[in-house]
């Protein structure tokens, strides 16, 4: 655990008050170090009696169904829409605090874990104030809304010495979609060579995943007034202006490409972590990258046909949007064919996966990790490496058109249109 600088009362650094703590924009916040309680008293380890304690960021449907888990109380939630944010209080029980502010709960000393549950063009910005408050952190999928904001999460989780999570868990538990299975058996099918390499996935209706292109936006959106209960303005926070609609915000939102990605943005880190993880590929991505798209607007998200993403050793993730391999195995290889529903073509095959060796082990209690100071599961590394699965698929598909990609610089090659998408500018005072 790092050395913290003195603290005042309100547990801030360098004289830095609460008032001026919430002037600041998110460049600051890495200047001084906010000391949460459980490590003032010397070693930075929780008692094992000690219950952790924690806040909900976003208390729409999906914070609000996160504001409960074992091991850790709630002390405070926090939304911009005051109608959220006074359901959430309801349910919430006798000492929680609501705020409309993510800055005020991130000074309070007695918070030990920040769930952040808001829109995704607010995930980062919130992550990198909370690993720099002191904070340990939730997230909801997907991790980021741009590869350079995974790399700021990465930095800054690692700067201050916090643990991370990723909130979508079929890499470690529940049944995958449609398998029958978790995913860990099928990890030990490709892990041990059961189907031979390279291999090809593909991620379609057929093979048990739905896209769900419901998630367009609409390109005609006229301005309407905003209603009382909606700061608007922060609920935009680092995304462009754009007048107010209902179009916009709470459950539309996915639709529209400053605050989301449409099906890919909503649901691709569900599919697409856990292949990573089964191929092996949670320290590098994809170098080649094709689609198959409509035009997009520049606003509103479209639906898509097919995108194909190549690894350096010839492994391939195949979005299916269209549905269009009708006979498509979930994952193929020179050896064999593994099918929806953990059929294949492999004769004995649970048999035969007995003999092998288990995959390694994880830490898939979140609040063990936290108390013990242990990488989570599903973690600000492995998390980004799949949520640039994500995004590198929706730059494509904004650009209708093939990329390359360098794993090792983050960047696409020789390519300045898309390289445009990966750090793309924030509307101050959040930058």
């Amino acid at each position: 655990m790092k050395k913290h600088n003195k603290v005042n009362p309100v547990g801030i650094s360098n004289g830095v008050n609460r008032r001026n703590f919430l002037k600041l924009s998110l460049t600051s916040v890495a200047a001084f170090t906010i000391v949460p309680r459980h490590v003032l008293g010397g070693n930075g380890f929780l008692a094992p009696s000690n219950q952790l304690t924690k806040a909900v960021i976003g208390v729409g449907g999906m914070g609000r169904g996160h504001m409960k888990y074992e091991g850790a109380r709630l002390l405070a939630v926090c939304d911009v829409d005051r109608n959220h944010l006074n359901h959430a209080l309801s349910i919430a029980g006798n000492g929680v605090k609501g705020y409309s502010d993510f800055r005020e709960v991130l000074v309070r000393p007695d918070i030990d874990i920040v769930h952040i549950a808001t829109p995704p063009h607010w995930h980062a910005l919130m992550s990198v104030a909370a690993a720099a408050a002191g904070k340990d952190i939730w997230c909801e999928k997907p991790m980021t809304r741009t590869i350079g904001e995974g790399i700021k999460v990465i930095e800054a989780v690692r700067n201050h010495g916090r643990i991370f999570r990723l909130n979508t868990w079929f890499r470690f538990r529940a049944q995958f979609y449609g398998f029958g299975t978790t995913v860990r058996p099928i990890r030990k099918l490709v892990q041990n060579g059961m189907l031979g390499w390279p291999l090809k996935v593909t991620v379609s209706g057929i093979t048990g995943f739905n896209w769900k292109f419901y998630w367009v936006g609409k390109t005609n959106l006229k301005p309407i007034p905003v209603p009382k209960n909606l700061d608007y303005k922060t609920w935009l926070g680092p995304a462009p202006y754009k007048p107010y609609n209902p179009e916009r915000v709470h459950s539309k939102f996915r639709g529209y490409w400053d605050y989301d990605g449409g099906g890919l943005g909503d649901m691709g880190q569900h599919y697409l972590d856990p292949v990573q993880y089964i191929l092996g590929k949670d320290n590098t991505s994809p170098v080649f990258i094709e689609v198959d798209s409509p035009q997009q607007h520049t606003d509103a998200v479209g639906p898509w046909r097919r995108v194909e993403m190549t690894y350096n050793d010839g492994c391939k993730i195949i979005l299916d949007g269209e549905n269009k391999d009708k006979n498509a195995p979930f994952i193929e290889g020179p050896k064999g064919k593994l099918y929806k529903g953990f059929e294949s073509d492999i004769p004995g095959l649970k048999r035969k996966l007995a003999a092998f060796p288990d995959p390694e082990l994880q830490v898939t209690d979140f609040i063990q990790a936290v108390r013990n100071r242990q990488k989570f599961a599903l973690n600000e590394e492995n998390g980004h490496r799949s949520c640039t699965l994500v995004n590198i698929g929706k730059i494509a598909v904004r650009l209708g058109r093939s990329l390359e990609f360098d794993p090792v610089k983050q960047r696409f090659v020789d390519d300045e249109g898309a390289n445009r998408f990966i750090n793309q500018p924030k509307r101050a005072p959040w930058i």
